[in-house]
């Protein structure tokens, strides 16, 4: 269901408890996914969503940037590249460096890949018909299984499975507590991972509820009064989304940072 359907459609609900359905149809057509081709083979459902498609775009739009931005290398970059070149410069001076030191530029990729896919899918979001695949708890967990998949394969590979086992044990820890600690230790590893993925699921599907809440008001009153301060009060929250977008792509990055950084130190 698209906004101009959506919205005729709430239009002509009828009647009090006509809007109510009309305006709950309205806000989460446009928060949940839905199938666009449905697949099935061999009783496995392959069917291609909204989620889906906007990361393939997001995917295409960064292979295809990057690829027209650093196409001739220059010593100097200039233009698009400069522009991409000055993002990467701080992320890698603000996250990657403070957190991972020495280890940075094994993680750079993995690190930069996130931040520029996770900050495209958001911003798909924004754009009219588009929709935001970080607003999929099913996309945002993938995401945080990935970092820790790679925080446990960098701590193995850096400290060898002894000393990956041995990250679940706190120092000084009485033998007799171990039964009770080490359990403890291996939920709070998935749990840090689970809350990465909640946190951004939860930010970018907050803002496109308020601001289809508020279209839904629009329809509801039928004011002209009450429609010129909720349209300011949509490009507020519009706004605050663009700032929201850019900040949950910084937070994802930063906290994956820390998460590998604690995987590969030697202190814990």
């Amino acid at each position: 269901m698209n906004m101009l359907s959506s919205v005729v459609a709430f239009v002509g609900g009828g009647g009090e408890h006509g809007n109510e359905e009309a305006g709950a149809d309205f806000i989460m057509g446009h928060v949940l996914d839905h199938v666009i081709w449905h697949i099935e083979i061999a009783g496995f459902d392959l069917s291609i969503t909204k989620h889906i498609l906007m990361m393939w775009i997001a995917c295409a739009i960064l292979v295809s940037v990057l690829s027209y931005a650093f196409r001739k290398p220059k010593l100097v970059p200039s233009g698009l590249a400069n522009a991409l070149e000055a993002i990467v410069v701080f992320i890698d001076e603000d996250i990657l460096k403070p957190y991972l030191h020495s280890h940075s530029r094994e993680f750079a990729p993995f690190l930069l890949t996130a931040f520029f896919f996770i900050l495209l899918c958001n911003f798909l979001g924004l754009v009219p018909g588009g929709a935001t695949p970080t607003g999929d708890i099913g996309v945002t967990a993938a995401l945080a299984v990935i970092a820790l998949l790679t925080g446990i394969s960098a701590s193995i590979r850096h400290k060898g499975v002894g000393g990956f086992l041995k990250s679940f044990i706190p120092p000084g820890l009485p033998v007799v507590m171990l039964p009770l600690m080490i359990p403890v230790e291996i939920i709070g590893l998935i749990s840090k991972h689970f809350t990465l993925a909640m946190r951004l699921f939860a930010n970018m599907v907050a803002g496109h509820i308020v601001i289809f809440t508020f279209l839904s008001i629009i329809f509801m009153f039928k004011n002209w009064g009450v429609a010129t301060l909720t349209l300011g009060g949509i490009f507020a929250v519009s706004m605050l989304e663009i700032l929201i977008a850019l900040l949950q792509a910084y937070i994802f990055t930063t906290l994956s940072a820390v998460y590998i950084g604690m995987a590969v130190s030697h202190e814990h």
